[in-house]
């Protein structure tokens, strides 16, 4: 999205309404088309507020956008009823700190700032629709990753009973695999707390219990996620180095509606794989970009490692390169930004046959 100066259009007022959003009420500031503020609104983050919130800009002309703060937390709801009513919505990030220091931290202070970062073309980020099969992917993700975690710690707790158990149980369970040790545990009757050995099987019983259940549910969500991943995107999985995870990770970056991204250049910059200009004078340089969407730059790293290991092409080009002088994690940085490149043309061409008349 351009600046909305040049908007401006005889006898009518151009709006431009900003947003900081909050858990239980969004605060509201709109400007013109030249900047001066015209009025402030407060209403709850619901429903009826989203309706009170679009009447009320209207009454104050034409609305060319609104700049909303945290799309992907307590923004989202707002986001997607904008955008449904067909209005333009901006993703704005918070003023940074030498703002703050000037001009003071308040909701509808950083309401303005966020209109005015539209106004000016400093915002112009499109964000995500929230939508469809890859919204699906986030939240099932979100499940599955938390299982992951909670799972590890069970073995962990289990690992550290044991470590510190009476002498005779923790040599029966010495030695044995996850599996088995789940297994050993779960088999455990106790018919009375009387000692630290009966407490000690029957807190490994729990904990075993808890392994089992939880390692159920993530072959669940991970089934699950498998399904919505091939309606999503169905050749992504089929690229070297792309697993299930990787590609839930990839498309959950992209988003739901990848048209957002208005080039490769623009994907490699939200996983952060773009290098970002660093000259200053007689020096002409490049650094590393550290901002963007980690978990996708995780992912991106994982495809390159994987394929260092097993792609004849990548093994040469890191030969090659090494050869002229560059540092193994100098090439890695080069293979995730070409990485970065195929996925997005792989997206691109999902979108485009999901999109094509049958």
């Amino acid at each position: 999205m351009t600046a909305v100066v040049g908007l401006e259009a005889i006898g009518a007022v151009q709006v431009v309404v900003g947003v900081d959003t909050h858990q239980d009420e969004h605060v509201a500031v709109a400007i013109d088309q030249r900047g001066v503020r015209l009025a402030e609104r407060h209403a709850p983050a619901s429903s009826y507020g989203y309706r009170e919130l679009e009447r009320w800009s209207q009454k104050l002309g034409e609305v060319c956008a609104f700049g909303v703060e945290g799309t992907g937390s307590y923004g989202a709801g707002l986001a997607r009823f904008l955008s449904s009513r067909g209005f333009t919505v901006v993703e704005v990030n918070r003023p940074d700190r030498s703002t703050r220091y000037r001009k003071g931290k308040s909701d509808p202070t950083d309401a303005e700032m966020a209109a005015r970062a539209v106004l000016a073309g400093v915002a112009d980020a499109i964000p995500k629709s929230g939508q469809g099969e890859v919204e699906m992917i986030r939240m099932l993700k979100s499940a599955k990753d938390s299982a992951v975690k909670a799972r590890t710690q069970a073995i962990n707790q289990m690992k550290a009973l044991i470590v510190t158990a009476p002498a005779r149980l923790r040599e029966t369970l010495d030695g044995l695999s996850v599996s088995a040790l789940s297994t050993r545990c779960r088999s455990f009757r106790i018919h009375r707390l009387s000692d630290p050995v009966s407490a000690a099987k029957y807190a490994l019983r729990s904990l075993a219990c808890r392994y089992d259940q939880l390692s159920e549910e993530i072959r669940n969500l991970k089934a699950e996620l498998a399904r919505l991943i091939g309606i999503a995107s169905p050749t992504l999985i089929n690229i070297l180095g792309v697993g299930p995870d990787t590609a839930a990770t990839l498309l959950i970056a992209a988003g739901s509606n990848p048209e957002r991204l208005r080039s490769e250049a623009a994907f490699a910059a939200l996983c952060g794989v773009s290098p970002i200009p660093a000259s200053s004078g007689k020096t002409n340089r490049h650094r590393l970009n550290r901002g963007g969407d980690r978990q996708a730059n995780a992912a991106l790293h994982r495809i390159v490692v994987v394929r260092l290991r097993r792609d004849h092409r990548t093994k040469e080009y890191m030969r090659r390169r090494t050869g002229e002088g560059m540092s193994k994690l100098e090439v890695m940085r080069c293979l995730k930004r070409y990485v970065a490149r195929e996925i997005f043309s792989n997206l691109q061409t999902s979108r485009e046959l999901a999109s094509s008349p049958a």
